[in-house]
């Protein structure tokens, strides 16, 4: 099973039986993959776009895109000490005519302020970042998410715009 390791976490692309499997069963996909089951605790908000996510883009793009899923999945970020589900993060599909593609991700609310969402985007941009027609990640934040804006700072991300309260992240592939 292909994962990316970082000093404490381990990224995990979920394929499409995988995602169907988080839908239908959390608890049996955690224990599938080995993995302490817990249920994650997020706001209201990143849950219902989670939800969004994996029943309108993740599910119907990793069954169109199998060769290439990981660019259009959610990955499981594992706190590798606890062997649990911290969170997760995820690339909107592999880089567009401008060479760019989207990050996101979310973080459980137990395990936020510990620099684990500033990890996992760090590891997930150096691999977005092989890819040779890769130039630049782009993400998006609400104008108010000050904690995320933080991580996105820290991990070489500069706010390009604001446009209906949401502010335009930008990273360039190092050279």
């Amino acid at each position: 099973m292909f994962s990316l390791e970082s000093n404490r976490l381990r990224l995990i692309p979920l394929n499409t039986s995988q995602l169907q499997l988080h839908a239908s069963n959390y608890e049996a996909l955690q224990l599938s993959l080995g993995l302490t089951p817990r249920l994650m605790l997020m706001e209201e908000y990143f849950q219902n776009e989670f939800d969004d996510a994996l029943a309108n883009y993740w599910l119907p793009e990793t069954a169109a895109n199998s060769v290439n899923f990981q660019w259009f999945t959610n990955w499981l970020i594992v706190h590798k000490a606890h062997n649990c589900v911290v969170g997760g993060i995820g690339v909107a599909g592999l880089p567009n005519d401008q060479g760019e593609t989207e990050i996101g991700y979310g973080i459980d609310q137990a395990y936020r302020n510990q620099g684990i969402a500033s990890e996992a985007l760090a590891r997930l941009s150096e691999w977005v970042f092989r890819h040779p027609s890769t130039k630049g990640l782009i993400a998006y934040t609400p104008a108010d998410l000050v904690h995320s804006q933080k991580v996105l700072q820290k991990t070489g991300f500069v706010s390009v715009e604001e446009k209906e309260g949401l502010i335009l992240w930008r990273k360039l592939k190092p050279n």
